[in-house]
């Protein structure tokens, strides 16, 4: 049994998709909440599933590529709950295209949310996390950091770096009590991947992407336990990871996937 009770867990870019999955997996394990999105819309209406929980809950509009803007983040966090435990960084975005060459303006919002946001959060929190000698940091990751993917260089390549990322701040960390782990999603049907659908398509119309030809044909020839998984399946890795019962895993990065990847 998975148990965060008194414990407050910040999740960037919580308000829906895998971010939502997370907040109401660890606000189903006890957690209060703080949801860092800078789409407050969203933020809101997961805040108030959060409230029905029992949960405190907090909504700030965080913007995770400024560093003041998490700074922020931390200070209002604090100024409400007194003390930060979690921090899951799971703000990402997908590259507007797919295939060709790929545009500079990828790679600056590729990396500047998918990796810098990762840096300028976890920067944030670490000096609280140092002074009390414990905390934990979730980074979601993808299975496009496994292996590259052709067509979505930017995208890949600012995954694999949050995984690396990972890696040394685990090494960094460790002797202050802090753990440092990283989700790798696999196929999941949420707003991302129906943009990516939309382009593999050649269109943004609903009928057409809802069809979700492509992301069901990836599913029955690469997944194989041939299920999608959901935003639920990684807020439960979530809440297992900065859970005392993995207590001694630091470094790593889980793929959850449906044996997408094996590694």
């Amino acid at each position: 049994m998975i148990d965060l009770t008194q414990r407050t867990a910040i999740v960037t870019g919580g308000g829906r998709g895998i971010g939502r999955g997370i907040v109401l997996a660890l606000a189903g394990a006890g957690a209060d909440i703080v949801i860092a999105d800078i789409d407050l819309e969203s933020a809101e209406r997961t805040a108030k599933d959060v409230s029905e929980l029992g949960r405190g809950v907090l909504v700030i509009r965080t913007d995770v590529t400024d560093p003041d803007s998490a700074r922020a983040a931390i200070e209002q966090t604090l100024a409400q709950f007194g003390k930060v435990d979690i921090l899951i960084n799971n703000a990402g975005v997908v590259q507007e295209t797919v295939g060709g060459d790929t545009a500079d303006a990828d790679w600056e919002r590729c990396l500047g949310v998918n990796l810098k946001g990762i840096w300028n959060m976890s920067s944030a929190v670490i000096p609280h996390f140092r002074e009390r000698d414990a905390g934990k940091i979730v980074n979601i990751a993808s299975i496009a950091g496994r292996r590259g993917n052709a067509g979505l260089s930017a995208y890949s390549a600012s995954k694999a770096a949050a995984i690396s990322l990972t890696q040394s701040l685990a090494s960094s960390l460790g002797a202050h009590n802090i753990n440092v782990n990283a989700i790798c999603p696999g196929l999941l049907w949420t707003d991302m991947w129906r943009k990516i659908e939309g382009i593999m398509r050649g269109t943004s119309a609903p009928e057409v992407v809802d069809e979700r030809a492509g992301f069901d044909a990836y599913l029955e020839s690469n997944c194989p336990l041939k299920r999608e998984q959901t935003p639920e399946d990684i807020g439960n890795a979530a809440a297992f990871l900065v859970s005392d019962l993995a207590k001694n895993i630091t470094g790593q990065s889980l793929n959850v996937d449906g044996g997408i990847e094996m590694n």
